[in-house]
């Protein structure tokens, strides 16, 4: 009986365990792009745990850099983009990576990225395990280029 019961609670610990540090990933998508330009991956990130965790880098093999950005305006009123080392991620929140916001970008191009195609990135978390992403290419209608 005792063990059956130490079973049980191990079991329960486990899942809770796996459960809380749950981050997901949605919606990922890049805009079309050709051999030695640039591009930018936009998605959002939902941290379904009890703890602030932090984006701290992103990898992918299509791009010779992969660097995260933040698009605002500036106070001459044109948009500035900045380099971003980290990206706080609040228990339970949510963060949009979107045109005109943060958003992940691709510099250095290695192959033309098609409307239709899918490629992979990987995210890497100060706590959270490394998640990788399959991203679909599509148009970015009515945006200018970065």
């Amino acid at each position: 009986m005792k063990r059956i019961l130490m079973t049980v609670i191990f079991g329960a610990l486990l899942l809770s365990a796996c459960s809380a540090g749950d981050i997901e990933v949605h919606e990922p998508w890049a805009r079309a792009a050709l051999q030695g330009e640039n591009s930018a991956v936009y998605l959002m990130l939902h941290n379904h745990s009890n703890q602030a965790d932090e984006l701290i880098g992103v990898s992918s093999e299509v791009a010779e850099a992969v660097e995260v950005h933040l698009s605002q305006m500036g106070a001459n009123g044109e948009m500035q983009m900045s380099p971003q080392t980290s990206v706080p991620l609040a228990a339970g929140e949510e963060v949009m990576f979107q045109p005109g916001g943060y958003h992940i970008m691709l510099v250095g191009i290695k192959q033309d990225l098609k409307v239709g195609e899918h490629f992979r990135v990987v995210l890497h978390f100060k706590t959270h395990a490394d998640i990788t992403v399959d991203v679909a290419v599509q148009e970015m209608e009515g945006m200018q280029m970065h």
